[in-house]
């Protein structure tokens, strides 16, 4: 074999694989997310009065803009999805966990600069001036908007979190429910 035979070659493997190239280009160009949504899809893992807000204003600014929303409500998150507190049938250290841990929305501190209680009220108290919806208003609208409310079974039950603690029509769910909503989605946040 002769030096220009073998150039020939590796010119051949070379246009060839080139030619490979541009054909998975443009198949990734045609298809650039497959299986990607217009979806957001969220954890909602702090119990804190800001971080509530700030997953609601998200959650409605997106399912304004057409965007499916989900939200996974767990561990601390859960006091954005309840209503009340409730003591009976449950065992000590559920008891505990219930009496610790806001009841509802309104009940929620800051995670900075609470100052037991008067944080959250000043934060209200702004947005109200500056006529910005309150969080109840917010949870409110993300459910006139569609956006789908998950409660995490296994937080539940780990907190001692009743069916009638929460607020009526919400999904509950697990880990493999967000997953199968992150897997989709084109942004997924943690909060």
């Amino acid at each position: 074999m002769t030096l220009e035979t073998i150039e020939q070659k590796d010119t051949q493997r070379l246009i060839e694989r080139l030619a490979a190239l541009e054909a998975r280009v443009a198949e990734l160009e045609a298809h650039p997310a497959q299986g990607i949504e217009d979806r957001v899809a969220m954890v909602v893992f702090s119990g804190d009065l800001d971080k509530s807000i700030a997953a609601f204003i998200i959650a409605t600014g997106a399912a304004s803009m057409g965007l499916e929303v989900s939200m996974f409500f767990t561990f601390w998150g859960l006091s954005a999805v309840k209503k009340q507190k409730v003591f009976s049938g449950k065992s000590l250290l559920e008891q505990g966990f219930t009496a610790m841990l806001p009841g509802k929305l309104g009940e929620m501190g800051l995670s900075q600069m609470n100052f037991f209680g008067a944080g959250a009220q000043i934060i209200r108290g702004l947005m109200q001036k500056h006529d910005v919806s309150s969080p109840e208003e917010l949870f409110g609208l993300a459910r006139e908007l569609g956006v789908r409310m998950v409660v995490c079974d296994m937080s539940r039950e780990l907190l001692g979190i009743k069916d009638e603690e929460l607020v009526d029509g919400l999904e509950t769910g697990g880990v493999a429910t967000f997953l199968g909503d992150a897997a989709r989605a084109k942004v997924t946040l943690f909060i």
